[in-house]
């Protein structure tokens, strides 16, 4: 029997609160329309597949609010409040959540390499793949997107 699952992959580059949470929301929401959905991980989005990284995340102001010494902190603090007061889950929790629904974490093999990172420090059922490796699955998918 020929498998007509439909497929969605996205991709994250950023370690960002903005840079990560898209992935995981689109992700969840992929899987529990019942499509079989990857997330890659690739560049800076690697350190959300690291132990530990979701909790390190921070949001960076755009312009020039972004470069003012201690900006960031104050911004990040804002942006976890905002979001804890939208009971919307934590990063570490909205991980959990998509891997339970099924989605699957892909680190970047080149990503891995250049960080010189040991796999055994990746958060449990996260899997490395290659370019090539995700390409082929994300040429047929019916929803591929950078987020």
């Amino acid at each position: 029997m020929v498998d007509t699952k439909e497929t969605a992959a996205y991709i994250c580059v950023k370690d960002t609160l903005d840079g990560a949470y898209p992935s995981l929301v689109l992700g969840i929401n992929s899987a529990r329309q019942g499509m079989e959905t990857k997330i890659f991980y690739s560049f800076m989005g690697l350190n959300m597949v690291v132990k530990g990284g979701t909790e390190r995340a921070k949001y960076l102001p755009p312009g020039l609010m972004g470069v003012i010494p201690g900006m960031t902190t104050f911004a990040t603090g804002m942006m976890k409040k905002k979001i804890e007061k939208a009971n919307i889950p934590s990063l570490a929790e909205m991980q959990e959540m998509a891997q339970l629904e099924g989605v699957e974490l892909i680190a970047c093999k080149m990503s891995v390499d250049m960080m010189e990172l040991d796999e055994s420090k990746l958060v449990e059922g996260v899997t490395v793949w290659n370019a090539e490796d995700f390409l082929t699955y994300a040429k047929d998918c019916k929803i591929c997107l950078f987020t």
